[in-house]
């Protein structure tokens, strides 16, 4: 079925391109045939803008850089290479992709509106530089007796055809990356990017891939809007009208969609353009008015745009529902083998850590500690709250970086790694707060958490992350958005995640945190089975009691040193222990 998906694509980007053909066919006058030539320019600013900040969440306002760079490349390999444009585009396009590279790498170090405002910088120095460089006003040659062969015709309805092949080419780019590993990467980096590179995403090298392919339609775009419109000047490549455009585009469409970039082209192009002719002469800049009540109306009746909302629309007149429904939802979590004994805890040390310590100013979270854990074991980390529990699992995979000390996992050293190397290395992690990517189903979030183990293989990946969900309970839930599940629920789904990757220490943190007792008891359940089947685990947990049928040994936290170590009677009885956690009600239940 999967395979048959880029066949249906195809088909349908065919289909569209014919009936767009055909009205464009139907329409004499030379100024509509000039906006329907714009349109699908636009339509790739969109998809450009859509592939990049869309699926990966980082708002850019410098795409006009990639477009007047492609635009520019056009026009002046003409003049002086004589290069025509069916080769210049191309040239073009290159040239974008080693823009988006140079523009990325520094600009990924920034997050939020310091990256907005670091790519808007990007196009306005360009336009600068290009009018100081003479650029000014760069007209493309005639070419009367080769005309084809230099992208220039006799009829308008050419250039069309044309606009829609190169859109049709952008079309299906994007949709090899809508709901591949491309566009779930990005969209979970886009919705939980901690929890994405927990799940072994590298942040930064799918960002840098998007920024690439963003890049590159949006210089062929500008390639082409050279092309038709003959003149380039600055402010129509590089002003701040392209970069809003682009963005404008897909977000009345409908951001992290295939569609929606075409769809707000189709819809606010033509408008803007017809009341430019019409009332241009007298309200001056109608095009951002029109472009403002856009974004307004987006606002107000479809924040995630027009598509979206008439896709929605469609799947509930279908029936087709994709939030869980709290009465008829259940989890079924496979019984645990009472008869099955446990396989012995191995004497091979799987993580050893050493002296470990980190400081934040004068406060010392994590002081000089060290522990083992052997495979097959389930490790209790226990201590009073601001022991340094969950900090130190922040340093065992990687979301902080350590003072002093070395963690080795199977031998390889884990200091210095990142999240999404800790993970690739066979660590899985959960989280104290769940960290779901709530706008993708439950199926999807696991599988993104398959890929680490099956880097180049996607099916493999969807069969891992439902034997995953299997292994838990919530394989019936797989087409549920994961924004819409309950506690118990989110908990399952984020240890299937860890699981879909095949790891070989699971670190969970507070996984009980939030729930009832008898969702306690199938939390529970699970991971007795999963330490049944000889995994390793290091379990965060303030509910004694579950710790104690839990875990093999303990260790004991408080101020961020190691009080206590050992078995969980030992443990339990130690009364420096009582003292700093357990308290004197634990003290009296021991006596007893």
């Amino acid at each position: 079925m999967k395979s048959d998906q880029p066949t249906s694509q195809v088909k349908t980007i065919v289909l569209l391109g014919l009936v767009y053909l055909l009205l464009a066919y139907l329409i004499d006058d030379k100024y509509y045939q000039l906006i329907l030539t714009v349109v699908p320019i636009w339509a790739m600013m969109g998809i450009a803008w859509n592939v990049f900040s869309g699926y990966s969440g980082l708002v850019s306002f410098g795409h006009a850089a990639f477009f007047g760079i492609g635009a520019y490349t056009v026009a002046l390999a003409m003049i002086y290479w004589n290069l025509s444009p069916w080769l210049g585009i191309p040239l073009g396009t290159l040239a974008g992709v080693v823009a988006g590279v140079l523009v990325g790498y520094p600009t990924f170090r920034l997050r939020g509106v310091y990256f907005s405002l670091a790519m808007l910088a990007y196009p306005l120095t360009l336009l600068y530089v290009f009018e100081w460089l003479g650029y000014q006003e760069v007209t493309i040659p005639m070419k009367r007796e080769d005309g084809p062969l230099y992208m220039q015709f006799a009829s308008q309805y050419a250039y069309i055809v044309v606009g829609i092949l190169f859109l049709a080419i952008a079309i299906y780019l994007a949709s090899r990356i809508h709901g591949s590993r491309f566009g779930l990467s990005l969209t979970a980096i886009k919705q939980n990017e901690a929890a994405a590179e927990a799940a072994g995403i590298d942040a930064a090298r799918w960002k840098l891939k998007a920024i690439m392919v963003s890049a590159a339609i949006a210089a062929a775009a500008g390639g082409y809007y050279a092309v038709v419109l003959i003149v380039v000047t600055p402010p129509s490549v590089f002003g701040m009208l392209a970069s809003a455009q682009a963005m404008i585009m897909a977000l009345f469409g409908g951001v992290a969609t295939l569609w929606g970039p075409v769809l707000g082209a189709l819809i606010l192009i033509p408008l803007s353009e017809i009341l430019h002719a019409e009332l241009g002469n007298h309200i001056h800049g109608i095009h951002g008015v029109i472009f403002g009540l856009a974004i307004i109306a987006m606002i107000l009746y479809a924040p995630e745009g027009i598509f979206p909302r008439i896709r929605d629309a469609i799947n509930k007149r279908r029936g087709l529902v994709t939030v869980a429904d709290d009465s008829r939802r259940t989890v079924n979590v496979p019984p645990v083998d009472e008869s099955q004994s446990r396989p012995a805890v191995s004497q091979e040390v799987a993580l050893k850590v050493n002296h470990l310590s980190r400081s934040f100013g004068g406060l010392k979270a994590v002081s000089d500690v060290s522990f083992e854990v052997y495979t097959g074991e389930v490790l209790g980390i226990i201590g009073p709250n601001g022991a340094g529990k969950t900090t130190l699992f922040n340093l065992l995979n990687g979301f902080i970086s350590a003072n002093e000390g070395t963690v080795q996992f199977m031998g390889k050293e884990l200091v210095g790694l990142k999240p999404n190397q800790v993970c690739r290395q066979g660590v899985g992690r959960t989280f104290q707060v769940v960290r779901p990517f709530p706008r993708l189903s439950v199926l999807q979030n696991v599988v993104v958490g398959a890929f680490v183990s099956q880097p180049d293989n996607d099916e493999l990946a969807h069969v891992q992350a439902r034997e995953a969900l299997a292994r838990v309970g919530m394989l019936e839930h797989e087409k549920v958005l994961a924004g819409s599940l309950n506690s118990l629920e989110l908990r399952l789904m984020e240890l299937a995640r860890v699981l879909a990757g095949r790891p070989k220490l699971i670190l969970m943190d507070e996984t009980l945190a939030g729930l009832g007792a008898e969702e306690v008891e199938t939390m529970l359940a699970v991971i007795r089975r999963l330490a049944n089947e000889g995994q390793t685990i290091v379990i965060i947990e303030h509910t004694m009691q579950a710790m104690v049928r839990l875990a093999d040994r303990f260790v004991v936290l408080d101020h961020g040193q190691v009080l206590a170590v050992g078995k969980p009677l030992e443990v339990t009885k130690d009364p420096a222990v009582i003292e700093a956690y357990l308290g004197k009600k634990w003290m009296e239940h021991a006596k007893h």
